[in-house]
């Protein structure tokens, strides 16, 4: 039987980092189980707040491509307004949503036509190395 580790703060002192945070406790934290509620909201305020190695404008632009394409309404709008209040513009999201239409395509296009992966994969380094030698 596997172990769960449980949290090393009471859900009080949690939801009172929670709210130093962000303002309030919203209501999907304050429906964490208790025993993982301080685990999910370090990684959440480590992934989606603190700086990392991807800036966090660029993260919130992914996190609005991401579920753009798996059509999580609630991600969406999350994302959204986080890559706004990063710094992103309109136009920037738009792109970033452009840019998930335009991959998730070809993504159908190489799997329908079942292209030979090792081939694809070749000629990928082909294409690399000519790019590289035009500087």
């Amino acid at each position: 039987m596997a172990t769960v580790t449980t949290t090393t703060r009471t859900r009080t002192a949690v939801e009172q980092d929670i709210r130093a945070t962000l303002g309030i406790v919203p209501s999907f934290f304050g429906r964490i189980p208790e025993q993982f509620l301080d685990a999910e909201w370090t990684l959440f305020k480590d992934l989606e707040l603190g700086e990392t190695l991807i800036p966090n404008k660029y993260k919130e632009l992914i996190g609005v491509a991401v579920h753009s394409e798996t059509k999580c309404r609630y991600c969406t709008l999350f994302h959204t307004e986080a890559a706004k209040l990063f710094g992103a513009t309109d136009e920037e999201i738009q792109e970033a949503v452009h840019f998930a239409k335009y991959t998730v395509g070809w993504s159908v296009y190489l799997n329908g036509i079942q292209e030979d992966y090792d081939q694809f994969s070749e000629e990928l380094q082909q294409i690399g190395e000519h790019l590289s030698q035009q500087g």
